[in-house]
């Protein structure tokens, strides 16, 4: 049988539907990560739940938070943040795969729900700042061209001279 700060007796639960527990846990996941943000190692995930019993197994409603670190999606830095995941899931004693969660005789193992919704709650892209212009604005300009924005006095390449004359405006069309 697991052990641990995730793992709750349910027994009382279990005997009177209706029956409602507050949970508040704390615990370190190891290897919790996507490939733009990661838990840090030794960092607690708090769990604030609120476990339900019904007729077929137990819900289990609030919120999960975990510490987060990545690198901004513009400029690479350091990034770090919290993120939190409402949660409302079923553990019952045949789940179904996907959607519920296994619950046994007595215990209910929290450990699975938690990590897929930390998982879930990971930013794909962070962000810095939403004023972020990336590794070097001097260097590559954000602004569109002819904007006058970080454009650069670097001569054309005569090869390319050309392509500043055509007008792709369809109003300007004589004729």
């Amino acid at each position: 049988m697991a052990t641990g700060p995730l793992v709750l007796g349910v027994t009382d639960l279990r005997r009177q539907p209706g029956l409602r527990r507050r949970v508040e846990r704390a615990d370190v996941l190891r290897d919790l990560g996507i490939s733009t943000a990661v838990v840090p190692q030794g960092a607690e995930v708090s769990v604030d739940l609120e476990l339900e019993a019904v007729s077929n197994g137990i819900v289990a409603t609030g919120t999960v938070r975990a510490p987060w670190v990545g690198e901004c999606r513009r400029c690479l830095r350091t990034v770090e943040g919290m993120s939190e995941a409402r949660v409302q899931e079923i553990f019952e004693t045949d789940p179904t795969e996907g959607e519920t969660y296994p619950l046994g005789n007595e215990v209910v193992d929290l450990e699975p729900m938690v990590r897929d919704a930390v998982l879930l709650a990971l930013p794909l892209a962070p962000l810095c700042g939403d004023d972020c212009r990336g590794p070097a604005p001097e260097t590559f300009p954000t602004g569109p061209v002819g904007s006058g924005e970080g454009e650069d006095e670097t001569p054309v390449d005569p090869r390319w001279a050309a392509l500043a004359d055509l007008d792709f405006d369809p109003d300007d069309v004589e004729g």
